[in-house]
């Protein structure tokens, strides 16, 4: 994958496109992070939820 990069990057005419390609990484790295980060959140509120749920109904 870094090959490809590269290889992209050193394609690329000026330096105008040397940065569109840059920023296209960075902005899809930033997304997948946050997606990932959303995601953890969401699943450990419904581990929480089906949690207290699981109690609640074995207690009362």
């Amino acid at each position: 994958m870094l090959k490809n990069l590269l290889g992209r990057l050193k394609s690329q005419k000026g330096m105008s496109g040397v940065l569109v390609a840059l920023l296209l990484v960075v902005v899809g790295v930033g997304l997948v992070a946050g997606v990932n980060t959303y995601l953890q959140g969401k699943k450990n509120d419904i581990q929480n939820k089906a949690s207290e749920k699981i109690n609640t109904a074995l207690n009362g």
